[in-house]
């Protein structure tokens, strides 16, 4: 195993037939390119799956949507919990939100009568014209949600001095190679409303038959690609305990997804095409049960770093609200210039 990445390719097939339905992109569709084929050609290749799509399908591996909290395994380790301010009813958390600690429903909630903006200020350690000091602040975001440490974080608001920002120590996708398209089609049949007659209810009212096509593809290799950055974990400076928790999270994330099954979309259902998962040095990519123990003795092993662990709730006043001239409404006046309410 390397001393500064973990690199993982896992080859995958479709769960049935041999059709498979790629990621899009408004006014792109799907994402072709060409690659070497390694004999001085080129061949038509495919993202499958883009890199912040997997980076929100392994982060969910770690939740609950049920119960709309962490996986058991990851109980003790903090996050950031958001709560309507009316009646306490739970609304996000940074496991969840795309910015994770930046989110708008974090940054415009209040801990105790205290801005989040300024809350964050304040356990980073920023101040203006004052250098950034790295390593306090992944020790101020593990104590926060190590999880971001893990996917990354970026402190964009400019309320915040320096503007933080932390990549990805986990990067995920999943490419084809040799892509053929598969089209067909099919169509949208109203058994009731046999024409459509102007002025009435029509096909953009959701009436009559309509055809339409579909494009899947076929590939010759389906890949997915696994990069976990030691290197970026130790420079974190946290410590053998945290740096070690930190990639026993990554790599459960990673074993859990591909257990799990990659049902991307509808049409789009992979799964590994054999039983051993390696990294490219050779090394066998740790069981679920093996993982697990170790983050649980990495949480125990990191108790002082974590501090109370568990959520950190705060309470959200839709600080989105704006009057018709852009400007925040006077019952959230945590947009004011010292971020204070």
């Amino acid at each position: 195993m390397s001393t500064t990445r973990i690199l993982i390719d896992v080859p995958l097939e479709p769960a049935i037939g041999g059709r498979f339905q790629p990621t899009g992109f408004p006014d792109l569709g799907a994402a072709e390119f060409d690659r070497p084929d390694g004999a001085g050609g080129w061949v038509k290749s495919m993202l499958v799956e883009s890199t912040q799509s997997m980076a929100n399908r392994l982060e969910g591996m770690a939740w609950d949507d049920g119960a709309m909290v962490p996986v058991s395994v990851f109980t003790g380790l903090p996050y950031v919990s958001v709560v309507a301010d009316g009646d306490g009813r739970y609304l996000t958390a940074s496991r969840t939100e795309s910015h994770r600690l930046a989110s708008a429903f974090i940054k415009d909630s209040q801990l105790a009568g205290t801005s989040m903006v300024d809350e964050i200020k304040n356990r980073l350690g920023l101040r203006d014209d004052t250098p950034i000091p790295a390593r306090a602040i992944a020790a101020a975001v593990f104590a926060l949600d190590p999880f971001c440490l893990v996917h990354g974080v970026f402190f964009a608001d400019s309320k915040w001095p320096g503007q933080p920002k932390i990549a990805r120590a986990l990067t995920a996708f999943v490419e084809a190679t040799d892509v053929r398209r598969a089209d067909s089609g099919g169509v949208k049949r109203d058994s009731v409303r046999h024409g459509i007659k102007e002025g009435v209810g029509g096909t953009a009212e959701g009436y009559g038959s309509v055809p339409f096509h579909r494009t899947e593809w076929t590939a010759s290799d389906i890949v997915a690609s696994f990069s976990v950055d030691r290197r970026q974990i130790r420079a974190y400076g946290l410590g053998d305990a945290a740096s070690a928790l930190l990639e026993r999270i990554a790599l459960w994330e990673i074993r859990a997804l591909l257990e799990d099954g990659l049902r991307l979309r509808t049409a789009c259902d992979l799964v590994p095409k054999g039983d051993v998962i390696t990294d490219k040095s050779g090394t066998s990519l740790p069981t679920l049960a093996e993982l697990e123990s170790a983050i649980t003795a990495g949480i125990a092993a990191c108790k002082e770093q974590l501090g109370a662990g568990g959520p950190l709730e705060v309470r959200w006043q839709d600080g989105g609200k704006k009057d018709k001239k852009g400007k925040k409404t006077k019952d959230d006046e945590s947009g004011d210039e010292d971020g204070s309410s």
